[in-house]
């Protein structure tokens, strides 16, 4: 690799994605669209690498914040600089703007990308090798109109996939008590998660959540609000079932706070998360050696995003509970990628060609873009 080839251009788009189906989460609700911000370096021999933020403004902060962060503040740090530079072109992402850990993961993403294109090497070979060729699926079920995702179910059986999590906590106890004996009756064949996503109300969450564990569901994830960390130790310490941590836990920082304080089993690691995708490596280790397990997670991303993700999650044996890497294929409306995100027989398939393996369709990009960089290319 020609690790010296300098960062001669940067461009940035706002793009709207259109969702083929609502879904409801404890924190918010998303349908018609999702936004995402996606990101291209090109290094001065041409070659070009590519990085996605997805936000969720409920969650983790809003696609204008992301775009802002990467075309304003992070700018001046990526354009001129070398590829091999890539640790200390994200150590001043870090300090350069607060928060915008979406912008960060797709600057890091965009840079792996960049070198293990011009290297020949896929992202994962840069992330200290693989251990696993394919990474089991689970697709969330979060529907409003239980009917809706009764039909996605048969789908998903179809596909072979064998994990899904129902999102609870946003219509009430017995319409998750209803789904989930339904679900428990009528498809033995699946392993079944339960996500709240913040959405249960303190007073309440530890009888709801006691109910929801006698299915035994494999996890039960964010309960409550990501401040109550002591009511999630309660509860962890009141169930028989691992519960898992989302909301609570961001990056390296906040995973330290949950090891002292006891509030989880585990932990979803998202590289919109932790701000990259060598960070939700550092949280997966730090839940392993803590005797916590590690769940691959997302938030509502194209394929390229899901590609990141996946490279992540192929080098780093810490995650064993799969990965949510469904959006591209099983609720956007048309994915962005020139070839799609593959997934075969219920698996995600690491990608074994250099860089992320994949990048989006340009024509695509800009047909769905709102707004992007005003001086496309420049510093």
């Amino acid at each position: 690799m020609n690790a010296e080839q300098k960062i001669t251009g940067m461009d940035v788009w706002h793009v709207q994605l259109p969702v083929n189906a609502r879904r409801d989460h404890g924190i918010g609700s998303v349908e018609h669209a999702v936004d995402i911000i996606i990101l291209r370096l090109t290094a001065e021999g041409g070659e070009t690498g590519w990085g996605e933020a997805s936000p969720w403004s409920v969650f983790t902060g809003s696609a204008e914040a992301s775009f802002a962060a990467l075309d304003r503040y992070i700018r001046p740090l990526v354009v001129g600089r070398t590829i091999g530079e890539r640790a200390t072109i994200m150590k001043d992402a870090q300090k350069a703007v607060a928060h915008c850990t979406e912008a960060k993961a797709a600057l890091e993403s965009a840079l792996l990308d960049l070198q293990g294109r011009i290297s020949g090497l896929p992202v994962w070979a840069l992330l200290g090798g693989k251990c696993r060729d394919t990474i089991p699926l689970s697709c969330s079920i979060a529907d409003p109109d239980f009917d809706r995702d009764l039909a996605l179910m048969e789908r998903l059986k179809e596909d072979g996939v064998r994990i899904i999590k129902l999102k609870t906590g946003f219509k009430g106890h017995e319409f998750d008590m209803m789904r989930m004996e339904h679900l428990r009756m009528n498809y033995p064949e699946f392993s079944i998660r339960v996500d709240y996503n913040q959405g249960l109300h303190h007073d309440s969450a530890l009888a709801c959540v006691r109910d929801i564990a006698t299915f035994q569901p494999d996890f039960i994830e964010q309960p409550v609000a990501h401040n109550l960390r002591e009511l999630m130790a309660t509860i962890r310490n009141s169930i028989d079932v691992p519960l898992l941590a989302d909301e609570s836990i961001f990056g390296p920082e906040d995973m330290l706070t949950a090891i002292k304080m006891g509030i989880a089993d585990g932990v979803s690691v998202k590289i919109m998360k932790t701000g990259g995708l060598t960070r939700a490596q550092t949280v997966a280790r730090m839940a392993a050696t803590a005797g916590m397990s590690a769940y691959g997670g997302d938030m509502f991303e194209s394929g390229l995003a899901h590609l990141a993700g996946t490279h992540m999650i192929a080098a780093t044996p810490e995650i064993t509970l799969a990965c949510e890497f469904y959006q591209a294929k099983y609720f956007l409306v048309e994915d962005l990628m020139e070839t799609p995100f593959e997934t075969r027989g219920g698996d995600v398939i690491v990608p074994q060609t250099a860089g992320l393996g994949g990048r989006p369709d340009l024509e695509k990009v800009e047909r769905y873009a709102i707004s992007k960089s005003a001086v496309m290319g420049a510093a």
